[in-house]
């Protein structure tokens, strides 16, 4: 069986309760995201920054996994080839379902970051200006992603990328690179192309289903489970 290299989105977790980014209710409607997430945003108001985290962080920890988180972890489990699963969100839903080694390439609100000495521990429930890095005694901050930085793991995302047979984009909206790049990265290297969303995002795919994530993911997984064996995985 060949390789699948799935990318996740907001929209994935939108029917659990979290919040999309780019909708008319989205969070970056409610907030500049310039002062929120960015690091010259966290260097002239950290205290914005954390109580914005912190809410995120709350709200995240409160929600469970849907439909489609679980049959993504059951398309990882069951698939007779590889199955790479790469997250823009910042939610920990895909290792509720049981999805196993996700690839979070905008980190994740679980974890802080020390801003001086790039130490990595496990964020408390709510952290403050205050909050001191354990190996320096440095600046804590979010351990994600911030508009001007570079996305985690981006080495091992693209060679995932050059080995796919099948690329499927789920719940984003393909706007923000480098992820908006990655269907034509997967279909350079000869990958076939699908995008599951609510509607269209406009990006060069190869085949679109359009609806609502916990249906049409679960239907899909269902029918990939269920196809023969396809092409042999790349060398």
């Amino acid at each position: 069986m060949g390789t699948i290299v799935v990318l996740t989105g907001a929209g994935i977790s939108a029917e659990s309760g979290l919040g999309t980014f780019r909708d008319k209710d989205g969070l970056w409607t409610k907030y500049d995201l310039s002062e929120v997430a960015t690091p010259e945003g966290f260097f002239h108001n950290p205290g914005l920054v954390h109580r914005f985290y912190n809410a995120r962080r709350a709200n995240a920890a409160g929600a469970e996994a849907n439909a489609a988180h679980r049959a993504l972890a059951r398309l990882q489990r069951d698939y007779q080839g590889e199955v790479v699963l790469i997250t823009q969100n910042v939610d920990d839903l895909h290792e509720q379902a049981g999805s196993t080694d996700v690839i979070h390439m905008h980190g994740q609100l679980s974890g802080a970051l020390c801003a001086d000495c790039g130490a990595r521990w496990p964020a408390p429930r709510e952290m403050q200006p205050e909050t001191p890095c354990p190996t320096c005694d440095g600046r804590a901050r979010p351990d994600i992603v911030w508009f001007g930085e570079m996305p985690y793991q981006m080495e091992r995302i693209f060679d995932a990328l050059a080995q796919a047979d099948l690329f499927v984009a789920i719940g984003t909206s393909g706007t923000v690179y480098p992820a908006a790049g990655f269907v034509a990265e997967a279909a350079q290297n000869g990958a076939e192309t699908l995008e599951i969303n609510l509607e269209p995002s406009g990006g060069p795919f190869d085949r679109i289903l359009t609806g609502p994530a916990s249906k049409v993911i679960a239907d899909w997984v269902d029918a990939m489970l269920s196809e023969t064996p396809g092409r042999e995985t790349r060398a």
